[in-house]
């Protein structure tokens, strides 16, 4: 477990691919109890840990997780982040090249592009899907990207969420022909070889609950010859 940032309020870890923030019906140990642990033993806290879960990341997606440590950081951050107030997301994605786009090698910086779904979601199949108007039982999806980088099959975008849907991300870019490496259930050609998506919560920014200062954590990059050789 890697801690980016922590004190007396908050913790932001950066999670690896294959955990889970919170327990769930695979009954495996989640990061929110790896993290209860280090304070326990860091701090010598006696009986239980407070740890509140503020958001999520899917289970093949890496990057920044953040937690409050008191019952006060918790209510405002929930506030925060059920209301995008005062707080910015930033992922990375390795994408696949949409069919029949030209490959580039150089590296360029793109102009970013606002990109509108509504999505549904199937509960059964974990999936979300994604409609270019309003249909029964969707909602508004919202982000922007750029690209970052380019090489011969696969291009690294900047992504921004606007809105917070089941599997946005995901979905939006596979929606544009721009599939996530790796992730096979939004139409990836090939899984990657630790199961991973790649998938990374780069950058978050936000005003303390408590301080009120501005607080700016970046995960690093996953050991990946592939991350290396797009990032700029």
């Amino acid at each position: 477990m890697e801690v980016v940032y922590e004190d007396n309020h908050i913790i932001i870890v950066n999670k690896q691919s294959g955990e889970i923030v919170q327990g769930d019906k695979t009954g495996d140990r989640p990061l929110s109890d790896l993290v209860k642990d280090y304070i326990k033993e860091k701090y010598n806290k006696p009986g239980a840990v407070f740890l509140g879960v503020v958001h999520r990341l899917d289970r093949p997606v890496s990057g920044l997780v953040v937690f409050a440590r008191t019952s006060k950081a918790l209510a405002r951050l929930n506030k925060m982040f059920a209301e995008k107030e005062d707080i910015k997301k930033t992922y990375w994605a390795i994408v696949e090249k949409e069919k029949g786009a030209r490959a580039a090698t150089a590296t360029s910086s793109d102009s970013w592009v606002l990109l509108e779904h509504w999505l549904t979601r199937n509960e059964q199949q974990n999936k979300a899907y994604a409609h270019d108007h309003e249909v029964p039982g969707s909602k508004k999806a919202v982000l922007r990207y750029r690209t970052i980088s380019r090489g011969e099959r696969y291009d690294l975008f900047e992504i921004e969420l606007l809105t917070g849907r089941h599997h946005q991300i995901r979905c939006q870019l596979s929606a544009i022909g721009h599939t996530i490496r790796g992730d096979l259930k939004y139409g990836a050609h090939r899984s990657n070889p630790d199961g991973s998506i790649s998938l990374l919560a780069r950058r978050i920014e936000f005003i303390h609950p408590v301080s009120q200062e501005t607080i700016i954590a970046e995960a690093p990059l996953p050991h990946d010859p592939l991350w290396a050789a797009l990032a700029p």
